[in-house]
């Protein structure tokens, strides 16, 4: 069998992974695009993502841009873990706005990276900046074919 291309490699393991993801499917986020290192997912703001004051909570915001880093980081078939994350929330969603998390891989050495991810409204504003230091595990999403 022939070894397969690092596009199929994440698209395999965003697949592993999301099939016994039920966070992210229960919060009704779905897989844009996947690509080595990168991720996007998207999710419409619904009442039960509303915080007190009317707007999207901040765990859900954070919850949608962790999840992108999850897909991101673990995009080269390799167990990966969250070592640290930190959120900054710049404008608050809504209900009905279709928020947008776009995670990127920043750096990585080793064991460990670095993904940055923007969450943007439906409109283009960016309402938050998350930033999630990995760190690979022993173990992998599926068997490759041997090369």
């Amino acid at each position: 069998m022939n070894a397969i291309s690092d596009q199929e490699r994440a698209e395999r393991s965003s697949e592993a992974m999301f099939k016994d993801d039920y966070t992210t499917k229960g919060m009704g986020m779905t897989i844009d695009a996947v690509g080595p290192g990168t991720a996007t997912l998207s999710m419409l703001v619904r009442k039960d993502h509303l915080n007190g004051h009317g707007s999207c909570h901040g765990g859900a915001i954070f919850t949608l841009a962790d999840s992108a880093f999850a897909f991101a980081c673990n995009s080269r078939n390799t167990i990966t873990v969250a070592q640290h994350c930190s959120v900054t929330f710049l404008a608050p969603g809504r209900e009905g706005d279709r928020l947008t998390a776009t995670a990127r891989e920043v750096s990585l050495a080793g064991r460990s990276g670095i993904y940055d991810v923007s969450v943007t409204r439906q409109d283009g504003v960016t309402i938050a900046e998350f930033r999630g230091l990995s760190r690979t595990i022993p173990g992998t999403h599926f068997e490759e074919p041997a090369a």
